[in-house]
């Protein structure tokens, strides 16, 4: 039931934010323009586990390179004042960790969906102060097998799977200099069946004839759980992509 609804309620996010493009999206010819950007996030995975039955708890920090699977995307539409973009996530992580009292292993599959229409405060296009507001879908798989040090203990495992639907507000303020270069400074947060979740990045980048080059770093913590577990999960790296423009 639990997750039938967060489920619902992403589906409808991404209908109104749908149709808030595909409303614009005849005005073409009034200057809209698409935005595709593949990218590579190099982030270190730091995950705090608590649990209550069983009373246990784990850390963990994983590097980039034991990573199991990622796929990263963005999609942004722009015509004047307003905008649409959607920016999808998924990573796939297997960490083990030898503790004071137990061995750990963790299995981590992580979705993050972030959906929003943004309005443009001040500045000119590609350039200024942009609001925007919509969802943000977190769906997290978290596998954590204990083997404790002492035989006498028996191995256990949890399974802190859930999914999970915020409201999302954030702002992004874009500098564009002379020649091709340019700068921008991003910051957000959600609320809602999260305890709360937020990121900030400053990216780079440098215009070619069909697009431009974005880099730079982000950071990115949620804080998730239910009713027998609370999980912390933050990833911070540096970014890369190439956005294409049409």
């Amino acid at each position: 039931m639990y997750r039938s609804t967060c489920i619902h309620a992403m589906r409808t996010g991404l209908l109104l934010a749908g149709l808030a493009a595909a409303g614009a999206a005849p005005a073409a010819d009034a200057g809209w323009d698409w935005m595709v950007e593949p990218y590579l996030w190099a982030a270190s995975i730091g995950t705090d586990v608590r649990t209550i039955d069983p009373p246990t708890e784990s850390e963990s920090e994983s590097a980039f390179s034991e990573l199991d699977g990622v796929f990263m995307g963005r999609i942004e539409g722009r015509n004047g004042q307003w905008g649409a973009f959607a920016d999808f996530i998924y990573l796939g992580l297997s960490d083990s960790s030898d503790g004071r009292f137990a061995h750990t292993e963790n299995d981590i599959d992580a979705r993050l969906l972030d959906v929003a229409v943004s309005w443009r405060a001040s500045g000119e296009r590609d350039r200024g102060l942009d609001l925007f507001g919509g969802a943000r879908y977190v769906d997290l798989d978290l596998n954590v097998r204990f083997e404790p040090n002492n035989p006498a203990r028996p191995p256990s495992s949890l399974d802190a799977g859930a999914s999970f639907f915020d409201a999302l507000l954030g702002a992004r303020y874009t500098w564009a200099f002379p020649g091709r270069w340019g700068m921008a400074v991003r910051g957000d947060a959600s609320w809602g069946q999260t305890e709360g979740t937020w990121s900030a990045s400053l990216m780079g980048s440098y215009r070619t004839g069909n697009g431009g080059w974005l880099f730079g770093y982000r950071y990115l913590e949620g804080k998730l759980g239910n009713d027998n577990a609370d999980v912390t999960l933050d990833l911070s790296g540096p970014v890369v992509g190439y956005a294409f423009r049409f």
